[in-house]
């Protein structure tokens, strides 16, 4: 409690700063592993405050480190830097122009989910926890992310890899926190939950063999596209009849389904993919081995072939400790200006799971919809109309820094 005035000064200090460098940010885009002008932003402030920066780790990422005056604790934050492939529809008068070339097409560019502001807010409790560096019991380890959104031809990156190239190496974290600005919530709201918070999200593909034919004569072939019919049915089942809805829902979704060239020919082959998302591991692991299953037999039952590939690039389950948040809530609800709420689980991915993993683990929402408006009917988080209130960013600010302030104390007695 004795830094909580200092805090406060150094916090609304930097509002301003934190505004212009979202705007910046915004208005020059960088999509997953080509955020190196983002990354350069981000390592200068961090130099002239006084971190131990390193720069460069899983291609654009950069981590960097606060040793505080006194022995405690080691906390991690986490900000990711990518923006998405989508053309801006929102007028700002930083609104992007950018565009770029992605998985060999040209495309337009946007921070369409958030994350120059989550850059922004990390940069913002970069200074107020420098601004107080000699009263901190403990370190501070920042943690900077490229390729959050994942990269083309389902390339492994992201936070697996920053961990893979040591970025919670030297010194190792005791807990790790982070934050997304989303429009579901109003400005002001901090949302949370112990448990599953976000979604696993798994990418799979179907390929399914037959036998081509002429349309008017269907035995003499075998076709692809009944057996893939059958196969999405067959998923849904899995679903609805084949895992235990009472401990945690499922998402099962098939989004493509491509086959043939002509009306009256059954074609040779059917390519099908979709999504998995699921809150319990144990669970992820059933549904891909049942998947598998269920498709190769309802393609023998047709005299084909099937098979089922998940792409190597998927996300675990977002998992706050239980005890870490049950700790931390009346940092939560402490926050000034804020109002803290238990909200339920979504079923978006996101790759902080994989820091979670690694250490206990706090992951919560901001509100970015401004108040008045309902933010049940706001733009969502990916669409070209994604929309923030610049006054959700001082919240986020608040919210890390007292919750790293708020953690370290509590580790001293």
């Amino acid at each position: 409690m004795p830094l909580y005035p200092q805090m406060a000064e150094w916090t609304k200090a930097v509002e301003q700063k934190v505004i212009a460098w979202r705007h910046d940010i915004h208005q020059h885009p960088e999509l997953g592993n080509q955020e190196k002008r983002t990354a350069a932003l981000v390592a200068a402030h961090l130099k002239s405050l006084g971190y131990e920066v390193r720069e460069g780790v899983a291609v654009t990422g950069v981590v960097a480190t606060l040793k505080g005056g006194k022995p405690g604790p080691v906390v991690a934050l986490r900000a990711d830097m990518d923006a998405l492939p989508v053309k801006e529809q929102v007028d700002l008068p930083f609104a992007s122009k950018a565009r770029t070339t992605w998985d060999g097409k040209e495309v337009d560019v946007m921070h369409a989910c958030g994350h120059n502001g989550h850059v922004a807010i990390l940069m913002g409790v970069a200074e107020v926890l420098a601004g107080m560096k000699e009263q901190l019991p403990g370190t501070i380890k920042l943690m900077f992310q490229p390729a959050e959104e994942k990269l083309p031809s389902a390339e492994i990156g992201v936070a697996r890899r920053m961990l893979a190239e040591g970025a919670f190496n030297s010194p190792k974290p005791d807990v790790v926190f982070g934050l997304h600005l989303v429009s579901f919530l109003n400005t002001g709201e901090i949302g949370y939950k112990p448990g599953p918070i976000t979604a696993s999200s798994d990418t799979f593909k179907v390929s399914v063999k037959g036998r081509q034919t002429h349309g008017s004569q269907p035995w003499l072939g075998v076709d692809p596209i009944v057996i893939g019919s059958q196969i999405v049915l067959g998923f849904q089942t899995i679903a609805s009849r084949q895992v235990n809805v009472t401990k945690e829902p499922s998402v099962l979704s098939v989004g493509t389904f491509q086959a043939g060239t002509r009306y009256n020919i059954i074609p040779d082959n059917a390519e099908m993919s979709g999504t998995l998302r699921t809150y319990d591991d144990e669970m992820r692991k059933f549904y891909i081995k049942r998947m598998g299953e269920t498709a190769e037999h309802i393609a023998q039952s047709g005299g084909g072939e099937a098979h089922v590939h998940f792409e190597a690039d998927g996300y675990a389950p977002t998992i706050n400790d239980a005890k870490l948040t049950a700790q931390m809530t009346p940092s939560l609800e402490r926050v000034p200006g804020g109002k803290a709420m238990v909200i339920p689980k979504g079923t978006g991915g996101e790759d902080f799971s994989f820091f979670a993993q690694q250490a206990p683990g706090l992951f919560v929402m901001i509100g970015a919809t401004p108040v008045g408006k309902d933010a049940s009917k706001a733009e969502p988080n990916h669409s070209p109309r994604f929309f923030v209130d610049e006054s959700s960013l001082l919240l986020g600010v608040r919210t890390l820094s007292q919750l790293s302030v708020d953690y370290m104390a509590m580790a001293q007695k």
